[in-house]
């Protein structure tokens, strides 16, 4: 039975959930001003170690250190609430919104609309790239590793090239910044991990990578065992939050595999930019809408909507419940640490790709390229929020 602390740490999450713009660095500082100084669920120093610990993980940030709160409060059940408290409205929202597109699209004022709000959320997707790339490229080591992912990109255009990419980026970092030593560290650290909960984590996915390869293509249940597997895989490999997952998706789903065109993924993209809430429930449109593109019905785009946005935070979730009790020996290893920078640092390099690639629908059009270029500056010098950017693209549409 939920305590009264335990209820009103839910109604604090409910909260949260409904007044969270911004992304993952926004989400923090309300998590800070309402978790620790208003309630004191947590102290600081707790909240910037979650914090901290979600950096070196892959998955989404926010979910991730949310979870981590509602952990240290409640335990299991109240974490496993939060998390679906959080995911679900605007899950739910991109879930309908993939019902109705359709429907939408058939109308030539939503599609005039289009023409506007798209422009933004490439220039939203640029300014991430640059934002984050500014952050992070620091070294001659991070430039030619952000260099190297972006030509093998373009030039590969395989989703299995990302984790061999990101593999080697990490490799080659510890490699050149990590002293040898700590070797009594990690010897303490090992000692404490549970080989089942490794053995959860990877069986995951290679049981439904196995699922997928075995069932008939022509089968109904093809798809979609394929398709969580999709989202599993780019659960474990996206470092960096929502700024990231954008990019993989849109090279692995439109780029490579024609899961969803480019229209609709940028619709889905700017939707998203204007909700409350983590930006990882946009994959709820990208799996609803894949479904949708290949004839499945209502009750087959709903599944889509639901693996999609399952399996993309599942291995985050995972992790953080997993890691949490040993997080303060693993943040003492420098070689993790600095093969986080390499993995980063390919992480720009695949955003970079990706807003190269967001930009050839369009073509040369000077409207286009002028909404990019505004969109990029309004965010790099003043402080207009997206969800302002994107309104103000169907204003634009609908007026003009």
């Amino acid at each position: 039975m939920p305590s009264k602390r335990h209820l009103l740490f839910l109604s604090d999450v409910v909260w949260f959930t409904f007044t969270a713009f911004g992304g993952a660095t926004a989400h923090l500082g309300m998590m800070l001003k309402n978790f620790v100084h208003k309630r004191q669920y947590i102290s600081e120093s707790e909240l910037l170690e979650l914090n901290a610990l979600t950096q070196v993980l892959p998955g989404p940030s926010s979910t991730q250190t949310l979870v981590g709160i509602a952990y240290k409060v409640g335990g299991l059940p109240i974490a496993i609430t939060a998390f679906l408290i959080w995911i679900i409205p605007s899950a739910t929202i991109m879930t309908v919104a993939v019902l109705s597109y359709t429907m939408l699209g058939q109308k030539e004022k939503f599609a005039r609309v289009l023409e506007f709000i798209q422009p933004v959320a490439v220039g939203i997707v640029g300014y991430a790239a640059f934002k984050i790339g500014r952050s992070i490229l620091k070294t001659q080591t991070a430039f030619w590793l952000a260099g190297a992912s972006l030509i093998a990109t373009l030039i590969l255009r395989n989703a299995y090239a990302f984790p061999i990419i990101i593999l080697i980026a990490g490799i080659i970092s510890s490699a050149i910044d990590t002293p040898l030593e700590e070797t009594e560290i990690r010897s303490k650290l090992f000692a404490k991990i549970n080989p089942r909960k490794i053995a959860y984590f990877i069986g995951v996915l290679l049981f439904f990578a196995g699922l997928g390869a075995l069932i008939n293509r022509t089968s109904p249940f093809s798809l979609p065992i394929r398709l969580f597997e999709n989202f599993y895989r780019n659960g474990i490999m996206i470092f960096g939050g929502g700024q990231v997952l954008v990019p993989f998706m849109y090279t692995e789903f439109v780029g490579m595999k024609d899961y969803l065109t480019s229209d609709q993924f940028l619709s889905g993209y700017a939707l998203q930019q204007a909700l409350p809430g983590p930006t990882f429930a946009f994959t709820s449109f990208v799996g609803g809408m894949t479904l949708k593109n290949a004839g499945y019905d209502f009750y087959g785009q709903v599944a889509g909507g639901l693996i999609a946005v399952l399996g993309i935070n599942l291995p985050g979730l995972i992790l953080i419940l997993f890691i949490v009790p040993f997080w303060n020996d693993l943040r003492k290893i420098t070689r993790i640490k600095n093969s986080l920078s390499g993995i980063n640092a390919v992480s720009v390099g695949f955003m970079g790709a990706a807003f190269l690639l967001l930009l050839q629908p369009f073509g040369i059009s000077l409207m286009t390229v002028g909404i990019v270029v505004i969109t990029f500056l309004l965010l790099l010098f003043t402080r207009v929020r997206t969800p302002f950017l994107i309104l103000a693209g169907i204003l634009l549409g609908l007026f003009l």
